[in-house]
């Protein structure tokens, strides 16, 4: 990541007193950014970065500039009332998860670095302090408009529009309604990233508007875990009491989040409050069909298809049925598939779902192979392409909570870095690291995860 960036430190440099910003780099004005958020549905007028400093803006190697946020650093003007600090464990859970979305193709945000404070701080018990750096497209959230559009600054508003369309939509520029093009091209990077959550089983626990980024990317790892057990009704986050977001609603509550984008940009649409409301609720409407669109076309090469057909839904609906009736594990029972898509895989395919399938799952395997033949691919290539799309590797909930375990009592970090390793490569075999293909067993099984503010 830092090579990305372009950064490059002398061999005296002390990195650990840069990456805990007791040392400001030249160049950089730190400042703690404004946003406000609907948190759970209900909207809070001021928020803040309240454990977070932007160190600045660096333009990396490929062109792109990029943020770098120091997390944890202390108290802000926004902290309200917190300490401002982070504990090692959502450190260790961001930078994991962070590196690992990256490493599955999905937009996040990324980790460049975690250090130590050598300072406790208390979450219901003494802690180790700890700090990440995190590397972002930018900061800005939908809360950030609200923090705005709440004030009734409408050129508050524009300006970010202005700096957001210039920073992540430049070919919107040109357009002859560009604030209305804008909501567009969110609600579409929307859209494709929540179907890329979807694909691998992730679920982010707290998909409040200063948690959603305009940029697209994955932000914000608090309470977020990986789906063992195919369930859409699926939660881990401990303040998440009602399930709004669930691994299932997940995509209807990115839509929510859309609504509230565009309430904040109204007046930019048009100075007719009606006439701006009926300009952009067909944007907000699209959302479930490009959602839609998106997550069938990654559930096609999930199950081997480059070919759409009209029953494909249909028939990816009927997995995704048999595997909550059994109880299947979501990542292996994909996994599983790219074996059986091979030209001699008959057992392969009695065997996705694991033991003691249901009865129908030699129809559906039936109905699947039949709609495989009927695609133009040779089996070893398709196999290849699955195994392309569905991990064999995922961040277990079981299994960071072990690594942060590790590095929290014993100051063992091991774990933390083999995971890392593991991670990095998730669609490759590893041999040697079976291990980490394997769902929990029962006692280790991670109910609840929490977000460490």
């Amino acid at each position: 990541m830092a090579a990305e960036l372009g950064l490059a430190w002398q061999d005296d440099t002390p990195l650990a007193a840069v990456f805990a910003g007791n040392v400001v780099p030249v160049g950089a004005d730190p400042i703690a950014t404004a946003y406000a958020g609907h948190q759970f549905g209900q909207f809070v007028p001021q928020l803040g970065d309240g454990r977070a400093l932007l160190l600045g803006e660096v333009i990396g190697r490929d062109g792109t500039r990029r943020d770098i946020q120091l997390k944890g650093s202390g108290r802000t003007p926004f902290s309200r009332g917190g300490d401002g600090r982070a504990a090692l464990g959502p450190v260790l859970r961001e930078y994991l998860v962070s590196e690992s979305m990256h490493a599955l193709g999905i937009p996040t945000t990324r980790s460049l670095a975690a250090v130590t404070t050598g300072e406790p701080v208390f979450r219901g018990a003494r802690l180790p302090g700890a700090i990440v750096t995190r590397v972002a497209a930018s900061h800005v959230r939908v809360g950030t408009f609200e923090y705005f559009s709440a004030r009734g600054d409408v050129d508050g508003v524009r300006c970010l529009a202005d700096y957001v369309i210039d920073r992540h939509y430049p070919e919107l520029k040109s357009a002859a309604q560009p604030y209305l093009e804008l909501l567009a091209a969110v609600t579409r990077r929307q859209a494709a990233l929540i179907a890329g959550w979807m694909h691998v089983g992730f679920i982010h626990g707290v998909m409040n508007t200063d948690n959603t980024a305009i940029s697209g990317e994955t932000i914000d790892f608090g309470p977020c875990a990986f789906m063992d057990a195919y369930d859409p009704a699926t939660v881990f986050s401990s303040i998440d009491s009602y399930g709004r977001y669930a691994y299932g609603n997940q995509p209807a509550m990115a839509q929510w989040n859309m609504a509230r984008f565009a309430e904040t940009i109204l007046t930019l649409l048009d100075a007719d409050t009606q006439r701006a409301v009926d300009m952009a609720t067909p944007v907000v409407n699209s959302f479930r069909e490009q959602f839609e669109t998106c997550w069938l076309a990654g559930l096609r090469r999930k199950i081997g298809l480059v070919t759409s057909e009209d029953d494909d839904a249909a028939l990816v609906s009927a997995l995704l049925d048999l595997m909550q009736r059994a109880g299947a594990d979501y990542t292996l029972t994909f996994r599983r598939l790219c074996d059986a898509a091979g030209a001699d895989a008959g057992a392969a395919a009695a065997n996705i779902l694991g033991a003691s399938p249901p009865i129908e799952l030699a129809q559906w395997i039936t109905a699947w192979r039949a709609r495989l033949a009927r695609d133009p691919q040779l089996p070893a290539d398709r196999a290849r392409a699955m195994r392309a799309v569905n991990p064999a590797y995922i961040p277990r909930n079981h299994r960071v909570e072990a690594a942060i375990a590790a590095a929290t009592e014993r100051a063992d970090f091991a774990p933390f870095h083999e995971m890392l390793q593991v991670w990095s490569r998730p669609y490759e075999e590893q041999p040697g690291r079976e291990a980490y293909l394997l769902a929990p067993l029962p006692a280790e099984r991670v109910l609840q995860t929490f977000c460490g503010t």
